[in-house]
């Protein structure tokens, strides 16, 4: 009996200083984290000028087919465009065309030794989907505004950032200011099919011996209601993006005659196959980007999370599982698998000779094309079922630091122009031309300065694209900023 007391003594202590700690690492949770407004301020005013320079930009139809096909000139007129509308950026930085279509402008800096930064965005634009054109409120490429937003497809994919950081150097230029360091803009004409505009801006900048201190490209932005248990907004500063990798499985068999099926059908041996890569999902894993994004967003939670949270030495498989639960969490978590295709068969009453579907993952950092494929094939276990990567692939990117100076400018930057806002580090989980950069560039991040919710994400890159007038001047408002906080060679934190 005194064993099983002492035994009973011992668990209580252990369960006491476990409740302990776990009580002071709750207390200490986000104790750095900077203080937020109580609410958004109004947004900046917006002239009708400036609302309409993005509006005429909307109006050039700049879209990438698959394939590489795009109507050149539609790039050619929307150059123009931006030589007319921004005078002052014209005169005063250099600009040249690379790649038939990307334009790459340079603002040298009062300072030739302090290294450089890179505003990125994109010209080009995905496709409307035929038959879907009078289900828009405006025709696609009527660059309206009206109803406080301007309309079109681009208006947010992505010229709204070419405009506001034009907006935004133009703004400089009239006010007499000048960077410390040299600033790069670069906007790629085709990063909706793979930017390979971008890709040789970054070959140019390597060959000329350029190293960057930061890129800033598009990517995640200012969510609303978007993520679970935190009321604030959140504005997530992607510090590396997903890869992707799309896997062909093909079955092959003798066929014949439907009358005298055989034991072994094409068809039925890939559905077995397709079936073992379902249930077997990657595991899931806690990375850097988004470690950071619960350090940062974890304490806006209720009691019971930020205890689950601020502990996850003991909690990280119940955080995992919770949010391996939903779509958008499992895709944060884990590299993904998604049967996109599967072909098979001529005629009901023919036995296929081969069966063919598609898989696509999209690729967790830590993960590889090769690794994807290597797992695919062993999780098929089937010597039968051939496996092998399509159209390339892509590794994800490299991780960026969630600290240290270039990181902080992106931040501070963030915090000035949406106070209310967490800023928080993330993981962008589809493609920018930020990944392009890595060869000259270890400070690379994606955000776009637009808040959005849940309805308004179901319009990208889909029907009824537009964004709020409000927001597009706030976008206008943190390029501004950015300048401040990284052009300068002696602004605070930036070295």
């Amino acid at each position: 009996m005194r064993v099983l007391r002492w035994i009973g003594f011992a668990l209580a202590v252990a369960l006491l200083a476990l409740a302990v700690v776990m009580g002071i690492n709750t207390a200490r949770f986000g104790g750095d984290a900077p203080e937020r407004a109580a609410a958004a301020p109004p947004a900046p005013a917006l002239d009708a000028a400036a609302i309409e320079r993005l509006a005429g930009a909307v109006r050039f139809p700049t879209i990438s087919y698959e394939g590489g096909r795009y109507d050149a000139g539609a790039f050619e007129n929307l150059a123009a465009y931006l030589v007319a509308s921004f005078p002052r950026t014209h005169a005063a930085l250099a600009r040249e065309t690379v790649a038939g279509h990307s334009l790459l402008y340079r603002w040298a800096g009062s300072d030739p030794a302090a290294k450089p930064i890179l505003l990125a965005a994109h010209l080009d634009v995905v496709p409307v989907e035929a038959g879907t054109e009078a289900k828009w409120t405006h025709p696609p490429f009527a660059g309206v505004a009206a109803d406080g937003y301007v309309w079109g497809r681009g208006a947010w994919d992505d010229k709204s950032a070419v405009i506001a950081i034009l907006e935004a150097v133009e703004r400089k230029l009239a006010a007499g200011w000048t960077p410390e360091r040299t600033v790069y803009l670069a906007f790629g004409h085709d990063e909706e099919v793979g930017g390979g505009g971008a890709q040789a801006i970054a070959a140019l900048l390597k060959a000329r011996g350029i190293a960057l201190d930061l890129v800033l490209d598009e990517g995640s932005m200012v969510l609303e209601g978007v993520v679970p248990g935190v009321a604030p907004p959140v504005a997530l500063i992607g510090v590396a993006e997903k890869g992707f990798a799309s896997v062909e499985l093909v079955a092959t068999a003798e066929g014949g005659h439907s009358s005298m099926p055989a034991t072994d059908n094409a068809i039925g041996r890939l559905a077995e196959g397709v079936g073992r890569l379902t249930a077997d999902p990657f595991p899931a894993r806690l990375i850097g980007p988004m470690a950071g994004t619960l350090d940062r967003t974890g304490p806006a939670m209720g009691l019971p999370m930020r205890i689950v949270l601020a502990n996850r030495w003991l909690t990280e498989p119940l955080v995992l599982r919770t949010m391996a639960a939903s779509p958008s969490g499992s895709a944060s978590v884990r590299t993904t698998t998604a049967v996109t295709m599967f072909n098979a068969g001529t005629k009901a009453n023919v036995l296929p000779q081969a069966a063919r579907a598609v898989v696509n993952h999209r690729l967790l950092p830590g993960d590889t094309v090769d690794s994807v494929v290597a797992r695919d094939r062993a999780v098929i276990d089937d010597r039968r079922i051939a496996v092998r990567a399509i159209d390339g692939g892509r590794n994800p990117s490299l991780v960026s630091p969630a600290e240290g100076p270039p990181y902080a400018a992106v931040e501070r930057a963030a915090s000035r122009v949406f106070p209310d806002a967490i800023v928080a580090p993330g993981l962008v989980i589809a493609g920018t031309d930020a990944r392009h950069y890595e060869p000259v560039a270890r400070a690379i991040y994606r955000f776009l300065p637009v808040r959005t919710g849940p309805a308004e994400l179901k319009r990208f890159h889909g029907t009824d694209e537009r964004i709020a007038i409000a927001d597009y001047a706030r976008a206008i408002a943190f390029y501004d900023a950015m300048l401040d906080e990284a052009a300068r060679r002696a602004a605070p934190g930036v070295r």
